[in-house]
This record gives C-alpha cells, structure tokens and sequence, in this order.
C-alpha cells in the first residue's frame, strides 16, 4: 500500500506544472478523499492508502492536471470562512474578491436597514458574505444564468441567510426600476485574448472575459448605476490588476464622485469605489 507521504510527494510534483500550490492542492484532494480535514491529514500523513481511496485519489489528480479546479473537485471553496458550494456552473470564489467586501463593509452600515445589489453573483459568494456582517441589510443577487442563482440560493439554504432574494437577468435587467444605496460587482474583466484564459478553461468564460478588451462590462454597468442608486449612494467593483485607471475613468466621465482605488492582499489595485455625490464621507 502507497503511505500518504509519498503519495502526496509524487503528486505535488506532478502538480507543479499546471498549479501555484501544488502542495496545497494535493493535500486537499487527498483529504476529500480521505473525509478528514488538512490538518488531521498532516498529523497522519504516514498512514497508508487502500486500494479504493487510492484509485479515487489517481482520478482527481488525473482531473486537476487535466485543468479541473480543485474546487470543482471537491465541490467546496472556502469564501470570507464560508464554505460555499461551487459547480462548473460558477465561477471559484477568489481571495481577491474578499477585498471587494472588505471595503464595502467600510461603507454598509452595521446598525440599520439598507438596500445592497451584488450584480453578477455566481456562487452569491458576495452576497453571502455581506449577510454574514451585515444581518440587517436587504440583499439582492441577480445572474443571468439560471444555473448559478439556484447554486448561490442552495448556499443561502445550507448556511440559514434569509435575507438574500435572487433575481435573473443580465445586469441591472434583472431589477427594472430599483434603486439600491449600494452597488457591488465583480463582473468578468478577462481580455478575450489574455493568454490566462488557457488556464482557466474549466471555468465559466462568460464569467471570466466580456469581450475583446476586458472593460466591456463597466462600460454597461457604470453609465446604468446612476438610475439604480439612491442619493449619496455608492458602487464598489472588483476589476483586473491593470484596469483601475480605465474603470476610474468611466466612473468620473459618468459623474461618480470621491473615486478611489484599493489594493488586494498582493498589492494590486484591485476594487475602485464612487458614489452619487460629491458628499463628505470617510472613505474606506
């Protein structure tokens, strides 16, 4: 029998050529597999594999070097510490959007009702983890794919969030007349001929690219925002590490005011807020 420790030493080399983590994707498959958690799986990592788990084990690692997310894999990805359930219907929660929340909890405020849209919501990762800090808040996630609303509202169910309604439709079509005090997106930002998208082939690619230059979205979303923001309203949007210029321009040439830029956890400028006025507020 093939004892964890090498195993996950053959894998994690295998895995090197088509992951940035092959460790930690190795080590997660095999605790999937295995139905214990990382850490039990390091403190036991001599013990060794039967012929069954070792077979389910070649099969996911066969799919991961094939391309597969390893969520896809294991069905879960962790998202603000929920976890969240993800199919190839959606898009796999990134670290990156964290920074999308994180500046828009500076904004929601913790103590009364407002009315949030999360454009584009995939797994409802966003919006999930704005129910989670902001219990009071009325929450909106709209798609245009039928398939990732019934994904995002099943891990609405499984995590107890009531306050999230789900509507279909594309952009801001999916609530005609609506008017939100703040507005969030991490809508796709790909360049149609950005050379990643070879790497990200298992994912969605409407969720990944717009078009050929990366920016079309914004330029639907941001002139549409005004006629869906309440007065001193604000939109938060998630965008590539290169693209903050661009979609600070589209904000101001549409009349945003207080337009700022945020880096993620790598030090890319990665989420660009503006509101509807120009209003003195501390900015996050």
């Amino acid at each position: 029998m093939t004892r964890c420790t090498e195993l996950l030493r053959r894998a994690a080399r295998e895995l090197s050529a088509v992951s940035e983590s092959p460790r930690l994707d190795a080590e997660v498959l095999l605790a999937h597999v295995l139905g214990c958690t990382r850490s039990s799986l390091t403190l036991g990592e001599d013990a060794p594999l039967g012929p069954t788990q070792h077979a389910a084990f070649a099969a996911l690692l066969a799919r991961r070097l094939s391309g597969a997310p390893v969520a896809y894999l294991t069905g879960v990805k962790e998202f603000w510490s929920l976890p969240l359930r993800v199919t190839a219907d959606v898009l796999v929660p990134r670290p990156d959007t964290e920074t999308l929340v994180e500046h828009a909890l500076q904004l929601i405020p913790a103590v009364r009702c407002c009315r949030v849209l999360d454009l584009g919501t995939g797994s409802g990762a966003i919006a999930l983890a704005l129910a989670a800090e902001r219990p009071q808040a009325q929450i909106t996630g709209t798609d245009v794919s039928d398939a990732a609303l019934a994904i995002a509202a099943a891990n609405a169910t499984a995590l107890g969030f009531t306050q999230i309604r789900w509507r279909a439709g594309s952009w801001f079509d999916a609530v005609p007349g609506e008017r939100f005090e703040f507005i969030l997106s991490n809508p796709p930002y790909v360049a149609a001929d950005d050379p990643h998208l070879q790497w990200l082939g298992s994912e969605p690619r409407g969720a990944l690219t717009p078009g050929p230059t990366g920016l079309e979205a914004y330029q639907i979303i941001i002139p549409a925002a005004r006629a869906h923001l309440t007065p001193q309203g604000w939109i938060a949007l998630e965008h590539g590490a290169l693209q903050a210029p661009q979609v600070q321009n589209l904000l101001e040439c549409n009349g945003f005011y207080n337009v700022r830029s945020h880096p993620d956890c790598s030090g890319a400028l990665r989420v660009t807020l503006g509101s509807f006025t120009p209003t003195i507020k501390r900015l996050p």
